[in-house]
């Protein structure tokens, strides 16, 4: 039995309320690393684009200043 089969079991075991928890740990890390790599992609530049875009729209009228 591999590790993950091994996991699956063991969270099929789990009482709701750990569940709970454990769905929420699951959450909280993937938007961890979401963040992260929305950092990384940033700093590196790969988001330029975006910002080029949105100051162009704001230039055009389409935005309004927040």
């Amino acid at each position: 039995m591999s590790n993950i089969d091994a996991i699956k079991k063991t969270i099929e075991t789990l009482p709701a309320e750990e569940y709970g928890k454990l769905r929420q740990w699951f959450s909280e890390r993937d938007w961890e690393k979401w963040d992260d790599q929305i950092e990384l992609d940033s700093k590196s530049g790969k988001l330029d684009f975006l910002v080029k875009e949105v100051e162009e729209e704001y230039k055009k009228g389409n935005l309004k200043s927040i």
